[in-house]
């Protein structure tokens, strides 16, 4: 069986007056869906993460929505836990592309809404600064930098609204 890291997406850049119903409608014609868990914080954007019964059809789903336009957004599709269209074949993870988005299916989307986070603990990974700072919004970009006091590390947003907000 499949770990389900490898069967599960990310969806981000969701409007926040998204259904469930409106999901599945977006993603069904991949495959099976076994779960799809919406999540609507008190700002924008909402994100939601929808589980496939197979890796493949999370691999189908990330290439065919991935910058889709939906009412207005351009969501962002990725596999769970990070690993933009990492192919489930060459195992999840990589090569430590440590969030540049080389080995993967198309470039690093980079951005000018970028915050500067120190104090990290030297144990931090790209994906865990990403995770985190989603807390913020719509992260597009992340980089964690090892120095001799631990780590630091830069996250680029895709809007100013959320550069702000996470500096906050």
């Amino acid at each position: 069986m499949s770990s389900r890291s490898s069967r599960t997406i990310y969806v981000g850049n969701l409007p926040l007056d998204v259904k469930e119903w409106e999901i599945e409608d977006l993603f069904y014609k991949y495959g099976r869906i076994l779960d799809i868990e919406l999540k609507l914080p008190p700002r924008p954007p909402g994100y939601c993460f929808v589980e496939f019964e197979d890796p493949l059809d999370a691999e189908d789903a990330i290439k065919g929505r991935d910058g889709y336009n939906f009412d207005g957004c351009r969501i962002r599709v990725e596999l769970a836990h990070g690993g933009r269209g990492q192919s489930s074949r060459r195992g999840y993870g990589g090569g430590g592309s440590g969030g540049s988005g080389r080995g993967r299916f198309g470039v690093s989307h980079r951005s000018e809404f970028r915050v500067v986070v120190r104090g990290l603990p030297s144990s931090a990974s790209w994906q865990d600064l990403k995770d985190h700072m989603r807390k913020a919004g719509d992260v597009c970009f992340a980089e964690v930098y090892r120095d001799g006091d631990g780590a630091m590390g830069i996250v680029d947003y895709t809007n100013y609204e959320d550069m702000k907000y996470a500096e906050t």
